[in-house]
């Protein structure tokens, strides 16, 4: 109970609500962060995963590299990146972006392959033409999966983004950081629990938008 009391006047502190080191100015570090690596990862993934999908071209090799790259050690990837570029935020941001590109990716590949050959071939007599297929048809059915994807990769970056405070950037990793430095237990449990309260906000926050971008029976489908 004593640590959870620690808590509780952690955060009541009115210092921790103000200046640079503040809670909101960490958050919004932590955001920016996160939701530069997502957008640059999805202008990757998502065009090249519906590209494979559509066409079948390289599907396999692009999928098989995405799932090896998903072994590949985060803070591995981002202090060779800055043997070559130096402290900063490009090291933080090319090491979350190596993170978030292979969920997105394989989950829009998938999910264009995953449509049924019927819908394509009834489009196809339509009239419709590869790139109406695409857009008008396997984007919307993949779509779904495609935010699975995007969400796993959200969320993915949003607890790893943490790693920016060891290269000095910022962020809610600088509580845990800072306070594994001071042995302060509550800085760390602070630093954590924002983490964590993010983290589940990012994928309320994705509940909301497949609501809005995924029509009901295709929910349905995928529930």
């Amino acid at each position: 109970m004593e640590i959870l009391t620690d808590l509780y006047l952690w955060f009541a502190d009115p210092a921790q609500w103000s200046g640079d080191a503040g809670i909101p100015a960490r958050l919004g570090e932590h955001v920016y962060y996160s939701v530069l690596a997502l957008v640059l990862s999805s202008l990757v993934a998502v065009p090249l995963g519906l590209l494979t999908g559509h066409t079948g071209v390289g599907g396999f090799a692009t999928t098989s590299l995405a799932n090896f790259a998903r072994a590949l050690p985060t803070i591995g990837v981002l202090f060779l990146v800055v043997l070559f570029a130096g402290i900063g935020l490009v090291p933080v941001v090319c090491a979350l972006v190596a993170l978030a590109v292979p969920p997105i990716l394989v989950n829009t590949h998938e999910g264009v392959r995953g449509v049924e050959p019927r819908l394509r071939d009834a489009a196809l007599g339509m009239g419709m033409r590869g790139r109406e297929v695409l857009l008008s048809l396997e984007l919307p059915v993949a779509t779904p999966l495609i935010l699975i994807g995007v969400r796993t990769a959200a969320v993915q970056v949003v607890a790893t983004a943490t790693i920016a405070a060891y290269v000095g950037v910022g962020g809610l990793g600088r509580y845990i950081v800072d306070g594994q430095a001071r042995q302060d237990l509550t800085m760390m449990l602070g630093g954590s629990v924002l983490v964590v309260a993010l983290a589940v906000a990012t994928t309320l926050l994705f509940a909301g938008l497949r609501r809005l971008l995924v029509a009901p029976g295709l929910r349905a489908e995928t529930a």
